[in-house]
């Protein structure tokens, strides 16, 4: 309700004192929209308190699809228990563990210094994935972290990274995308981007070949 509440005309509403984000863009085309209709008025307006209760029901109710990865024969059960054990080696529970596969911290951005007081508040990690930092420094959703996201369901929420960069769980972990001459196989970039490297997150980028198969296959099973 309250991401809905944010993004819905905010890129027209939003402003924080003096600064609203889309004149930093683009001010003359600001300058020229007209004024927001008040909530409910008209298309534009913002959504009614009723209206969002509404639509986080309806998405709370969504159900995920089949999951066409779960092994049926000895070969595939094999390696995705080979992936599995790849995966606990790594200690990637140690950020995605649990039932969700997830610990529900934040992470902070390079650049960011957790003080000792939001450090006791609020669920932080101790350390950078050093993902790049735009989105989370930049923008109006920026708060300076990002959030360990579940590993349920992985195999069909791609793209991944933040700003969809990588399409597949193999592109994710492909160790060419931190190369400056990557193309990267979602999001390309700014318009005119030719290629680009996509930073962070380099666990499990290592591995050997066959180890990386398995760990993609056990990833694809949650």
């Amino acid at each position: 309700m309250r991401y809905s509440a944010l993004n819905q005309g905010a890129d027209f509403a939003n402003r924080h004192g003096d600064f609203r984000p889309l004149a930093a863009f683009n001010k003359d085309f600001l300058e020229k929209l007209p004024p927001p209709a008040p909530a409910g008025a008209a298309p534009g307006g913002r959504y009614s308190d009723a209206q969002l209760f509404a639509l986080a029901k309806y998405v709370y109710a969504l159900k995920p699809p089949t999951n066409p990865n779960l092994p049926k024969t000895d070969g595939p059960r094999k390696l995705v228990a080979r992936g599995e054990a790849v995966f606990d080696r790594l200690n990637c529970a140690r950020c995605h563990g649990g039932d969700r596969h997830t610990s529900d911290k934040l992470t902070p951005v390079d650049g960011v210094t957790v003080s000792d007081e939001r450090r006791e508040k609020d669920r932080i990690l101790e350390e950078s994935v050093g993902t790049d930092p735009t989105l989370a420094l930049n923008t109006r959703r920026g708060t300076g972290f990002y959030k360990v996201p579940s590993l349920n369901g992985v195999w069909y929420r791609g793209p991944f990274e933040h700003g969809g960069s990588v399409a597949t769980l193999e592109d994710w972990f492909d160790p060419k995308r931190l190369q400056p001459d990557y193309l990267p196989t979602g999001w390309k970039g700014p318009p005119g981007t030719k290629t680009r490297a996509v930073p962070g997150h380099r666990f499990g980028l290592n591995v050997p070949p066959d180890d990386r198969a398995a760990l993609i296959a056990f990833l694809k099973t949650l």
